[in-house]
């Protein structure tokens, strides 16, 4: 499994809407409401041989509230 984190900005008011959404999905290890430039933090985990770039595509973003997504891929835990 690869560990990737997901920052995702919501149309304003949607944030909630957005996030139980996600938690419905059954996809995510850990869910975060966050301050700054992005409304949530995501983290997930990629099964082994999928492409990344598609699975969240199919999983994620089509989700109604979401306005765009920043993904940070992870290569070795410390």
């Amino acid at each position: 499994m690869n560990c990737v984190f997901v920052q995702i900005r919501c149309r304003p008011g949607t944030g909630y809407t957005v996030a139980d959404a996600i938690a419905l999905r059954e996809i995510h290890s850990e869910l975060y409401s966050t301050s700054g430039e992005y409304d949530l933090l995501l983290k997930l985990y990629i099964p082994e041989g999928e492409d990344v770039g598609k699975y969240i595509n199919d999983n994620l973003l089509d989700i109604d509230g979401i306005e765009r997504t920043l993904t940070t891929l992870t290569f070795k835990a410390f």
